[in-house]
């Protein structure tokens, strides 16, 4: 029969080596979760611009050589200004929530065809992170990802669904008159006579909450970014009338 000073001694040994080796274990793997990180959010942002099939399995190799080789970004601040010699990768959100990275798929001619940038707040349950992407005109939707977020499953959690996602794709962020009002879940299914329609996307059952939450975020969002937009929005009109 062990003592009581055996047991409590054995036990101590035990817990101390299972701790240095979960703090080894979670050292030597920090630099390998941070690179996947990294590469999952550079995988929806290829898809938001759509560059990424969605039937598709994309290798890390894949992933990566694409968006260097189609993807570059810019920081502006709140003002509308690009931050001269930052880049997106640059920017900490924590620390510099001034700093509002944008990231820029262009053409061969090195012309941007769509502007992407990262969306967050907050849903029913949890911080909802993701990424919207405008056509060149900054008005129409090229593409949304919501990958990150701990939303109700088969509720909330259908954010994630390609079916939902899609249906962002081609509405508009302004109305007629050129003022941002952004895109709205809808509760329920968009009728056809629906008023504003280019502007409204279906909801999801049950999860009218995390739709609410993802309305106020995105117009948020966008509302930070629109200094910047509307001076591209200005330029190109001025070009087209000179």
């Amino acid at each position: 029969m062990y003592s009581n000073a055996y047991i409590l001694r054995f036990a101590a040994i035990v817990t101390i080596v299972c701790g240095v080796l979960l703090a080894s274990a979670a050292t030597l793997l920090k630099p390998m979760q941070q690179e996947n990180i990294q590469t999952d959010i550079k995988k929806n942002i290829l898809k938001a611009v759509s560059l990424l099939e969605s039937e598709k399995a994309y290798t890390k190799t894949e992933i990566l050589d694409l968006f260097d080789e189609r993807m570059t970004s810019i920081v502006v601040n709140p003002e509308g200004e690009v931050l001269e010699g930052l880049k997106a990768e640059d920017v900490n959100p924590a620390e510099e929530p001034d700093h509002l990275p944008i990231y820029l798929l262009k053409d061969k001619s090195d012309d941007v065809i769509a502007y992407c940038i990262p969306i967050e707040g907050k849903g029913l349950w949890s911080t909802i992170h993701g990424y919207l992407a405008l056509e060149a005109d900054l008005n129409t939707v090229r593409g949304v990802t919501f990958y990150d977020h701990g939303e109700t499953p088969g509720l909330g959690g259908e954010i994630s669904q390609q079916w939902f996602q899609d249906n962002f794709s081609g509405k508009k962020i302004l109305d007629e008159s050129g003022n941002l009002v952004s895109i709205t879940v809808a509760k329920g299914q968009v009728r056809d006579d629906a008023k504003g329609k280019e502007h409204l996307v279906d909801g999801i059952s049950g999860a009218t909450l995390t739709g609410n939450g993802i309305n106020q975020f995105l117009f948020s969002d966008l509302e930070r970014y629109n200094p910047y937009f509307e001076e591209i929005r200005n330029q190109d009109q001025n070009e087209v009338v000179s």
